[in-house]
């Protein structure tokens, strides 16, 4: 292929990628042949086999157009390109039969920040901005890779970020730019690590903090320290629910009594695929919610969506710390929150609703369904 179409056609392929709502492209070179994936909504989808005596060019392409060494194929490299005022991470690897590479779309637009658009509950919506006024302590939210936390978190910053309010983030990598905040990206070859630029936000007068993810025993510590000396601290954590964050800190080495006075909401979230309002069907058979039965849908597919779903929403489990969970932290006893709603209750709700199917909702839960 031409220089000048094999540059047109990967131009295209990328803006085509942007209109699906692509997360992830994966470009994957085999023994005996080349493959594009694409993660949509959440699912990596198998899209095109170019040729493979094409991989070489391909890689090379992408690796201009992120200003990385496309001599350098022995070992891995990362940057970042610009397509269409998208920013995409680029990650590449050498792999058995040439380089593999995975572009990351960011979502570097700022007015996508809604908090109504988080799909939260109007309780937890309430509780959620309540608990954002409060002028100290520590708030959570946990869930795996690509559950959407730094999407809450951010839409709990921009409803923070006035001008009497001195923000601080510590990220890696900084995910959405936003203007008024003072976000700062871990240079671990420049040994900026997430303790380090802690410890400098607490001399630069922060009234709230936020940090990409608590990682670490030391991490931990200072999110703990700051939330208990007058700063708002916002982080992530990966665990799959809201009671087992407290769990994660415990082993960390924070102390019960710090938890119990610091922590103030834990929420534990993941993203579900939307169903295709075109196509969606009624299920024959009716499933059972707490000895209920209820009518749900199924997934079709049609050319509107990919696979019957379209989009995506939030599930949310909110425990908030209130003081009967301070004592049972302090006494080291079973955590039972009140009238707490788990991830499975959102899930079956929005499964009543016709809004996702039990399918989807087995996928993203699993065991804990």
């Amino acid at each position: 292929m031409h220089n000048e179409k094999l540059v047109e056609s990967i131009d295209e392929l990328l803006l085509d990628a942007l209109n699906k709502r692509v997360s992830d492209i994966h470009f994957e070179p085999y023994r005996q042949s080349y493959r594009i994936r694409m993660r949509i909504d959440g699912v990596l989808q198998n899209m095109l086999s170019p040729p493979l005596d094409l991989a070489k060019q391909i890689a090379a392409r992408l690796k201009i157009m992120a200003k990385l060494n496309i001599a350098e194929q022995r070992l891995p490299q990362d940057g970042q390109l610009i397509i269409d005022q998208y920013t995409m991470r680029i990650s590449t690897l050498p792999v058995l039969n040439g380089e593999k590479i995975v572009l990351r779309v960011m979502d570097n637009h700022e007015q996508q920040l809604s908090f109504n658009e988080l799909g939260l509950p109007e309780q937890e919506l309430s509780l959620f901005c309540e608990l954002l006024t409060h002028p100290q302590g520590l708030i959570l939210v946990t869930g795996p890779t690509g559950s959407g936390k730094t999407v809450t978190l951010y839409s709990g910053l921009k409803r923070l970020n006035k001008t009497d309010r001195n923000i601080c983030s510590v990220e890696d990598p900084i995910e959405i730019p936003i203007e008024g905040i003072n976000q700062t990206q871990v240079n671990l070859k420049a040994g900026l690590t997430f303790a380090q630029i802690l410890r400098s936000f607490l001399r630069q007068d922060p009234d709230v903090m936020m940090i990409g993810e608590i990682r670490d025993r030391e991490t931990a510590e200072i999110a703990i320290q700051a939330a208990q000396t007058g700063h708002l601290v916002l982080s992530t954590l990966h665990t799959n629910s809201s009671i087992e964050a407290l769990t994660r800190l415990n082993q960390m080495g924070i102390e019960h009594y710090l938890l119990a006075s610091s922590l103030k909401l834990v929420i534990a979230q993941r993203l579900v695929r939307k169903l295709c309002p075109h196509c969606k069907v009624v299920a024959c058979e009716l499933v059972r919610f707490e000895e209920e039965a209820t009518p749900h849908f199924l997934a079709v597919g049609c050319q509107h969506c990919i696979g019957g779903y379209r989009g995506r929403i939030g599930l949310y489990e909110f425990l908030l710390i209130t003081p009967e969970i301070q004592q049972q932290i302090l006494n080291k006893t079973k955590i039972i929150p009140n009238k707490m709603i788990s991830l499975k209750t959102a899930g079956e709700k929005l499964v009543r609703e016709g809004i996702t199917t039990l399918a989807e909702l087995h996928r993203v839960l699993g065991g804990h369904i």
